[in-house]
């Protein structure tokens, strides 16, 4: 692979119906093999998987750059976290037991966490790579396969990790990948023999999803969009908070669902902070996202850029102001000109009922909007349909532990953001979705409890 922007980068042929049950069926014969192992073995493969993507760490962090504009330094940090991930429910896999209950007469009972079958994963194309370990991970630990359609705007890394798996010792077909666009995910949504639906993505997509699901009584776990509130008090680290409001913002060109993109700021050091963070997103090194320096890269493509510019346009006629970027950037590299470019933007002046502070935006666009009480700042953090995350930066650890018990988010930050350990579950509220992926909490949506109970005297019978 090499940089080509605005160029075909490779062609994939999208998976038919016939294609989804092919795997589909792959995976369901590789489940009966992998199911019955038990959870050291499957430990010892996974263990094995994250090894060798950690010693590919520099060649898949590489094809993720290519694969999505994003700088090589943040994809070596997405590689970094994809093997964590591995090696996290890899550890997990060998500790997962049922509990014994005592029953009165000498009589037990016992509960079996067991497998669901064949799960789906559907992934988004900002973190490819990443997203696909999320889900695959905590699946294969307790003992599912998967069948993974990645986005066709990044299906290349997804395959990688296919035969990395297939390396590692995994049964043949327990990770299948599909490509295509909705049209596959509809199919497989509707297969008869999946058990289970991961999606990362849109709202409007997750609202189909769910219906889809619901047709054959799936569960689903639904992982979506955000407009997340970032809340900056006067008695905040301000050098802290403006490097917080960056990592809210810019990771990704601004493509990150739980970006904190209404950056709330005490109004008596709105003036300060605002020139600080405009000071800062105005030396942002953008460009080539393999260079070492570049920590902004391309846009995911034509259509996405266009729909950004139109957000930046929008937010100019109802009132906010440009404090810096928003508009289109041509680096000096000839060969890059034709990349989906543009500059880190700041909004000033807006107001709650704006559509750039309503409306997920996707994109490298920050609007600040000044507050004066907690009580206030709370009561319009939460006016959204949507509750992936919040933020916080404060010195009084009494008022943010305070102000983080009132958002309604799933995922909150206290003097940082955009910090997504493993160990910890990761989802939202409202609208951005249910259900958890990450931490010990993703076992119970890859799984199913069964009872069994066991009567060691006569029945008693009421007849």
């Amino acid at each position: 692979f090499k940089m080509c922007p605005g160029r075909v980068l490779c062609k994939l042929p999208c998976s038919g119906e016939k294609e989804v049950d092919l795997a589909v069926q792959s995976a369901k014969a590789a489940f009966k093999i992998w199911s019955q192992m038990s959870g050291m073995e499957r430990c010892r493969v996974m263990l094995e998987a994250a090894r060798i993507i950690r010693e590919q760490r520099e060649e898949i962090a590489t094809m993720e750059t290519i694969n999505n504009g994003k700088s090589i330094f943040e994809a070596r940090v997405d590689i970094d976290i994809s093997w964590q991930c591995l090696e996290y429910y890899a550890g997990l896999a060998g500790s997962l037991a049922g509990e014994h209950v005592q029953l009165p007469g000498g009589s037990f009972g016992y509960t079996r966490r067991e497998p669901l079958g064949v799960c789906v994963g559907i992934g988004a194309w900002n973190y490819p790579f990443q997203i696909a370990c999320w889900k695959s991970g905590p699946a294969l630990a307790c003992g599912n396969a998967m069948v993974f359609k990645p986005s066709p705007f990044t299906p290349i890394s997804v395959v990688r990790l296919a035969e990395i798996f297939i390396e590692a010792g995994v049964p043949k077909g327990l990770f299948n990948v599909v490509q295509g666009g909705a049209a596959t995910g509809q199919f497989l949504c509707q297969h008869p023999d999946v058990a289970k639906i991961s999606f990362t993505g849109s709202v409007p997509t997750g609202m189909k999803i769910m219906e889809m699901a619901a047709k054959g009584i799936k569960p689903v776990t639904l992982e979506l969009g955000g407009k997340s509130p970032l809340i900056i008090f006067s008695d905040s680290d301000l050098d802290n908070a403006v490097k917080g409001a960056l990592m809210a913002n810019f990771l990704t060109q601004g493509e990150v669902c739980c970006n904190g993109t209404r950056v709330f700021v005490e109004r008596k050091i709105l003036d300060t902070f605002t020139k600080e963070v405009v000071k800062c997103t105005q030396k942002i090194k953008i460009g080539d996202p393999l260079l070492e320096d570049t920590r902004m890269g391309a846009l995911i493509n034509l259509p996405h850029l266009n729909r950004v510019q139109g957000f930046i346009k929008q937010a100019k006629e109802q009132g906010a102001e440009v404090l810096c970027g928003g508009d289109l950037y041509v680096p000096d590299d000839p060969k890059l000109k034709n990349g989906y470019y543009m500059r880190p933007c700041v909004l000033g002046n807006c107001k709650d009922d704006m559509t750039c502070v309503k409306e997920e935006i996707f994109g490298p666009v920050m609007a600040i909007l000044p507050f004066d009480t907690e009580e206030e700042v709370v009561e319009r953090a939460n006016a959204t349909k949507f509750g992936l995350a919040g933020g916080v930066f404060t010195r009084d650890i009494q008022k943010a532990h305070r102000v983080v018990a009132a958002l309604k988010a799933g995922m909150c930050f206290i003097n940082n953001y955009n910090v997504s350990p493993v160990e910890l579950p990761f989802g939202g509220y409202k609208s951005s979705g249910f259900g958890r992926e990450n931490g010990r909490a993703a076992i119970e949506y890859y799984s199913q409890l069964k009872t069994v109970c066991v009567e060691m005297g006569d029945v008693e019978s009421v007849f």
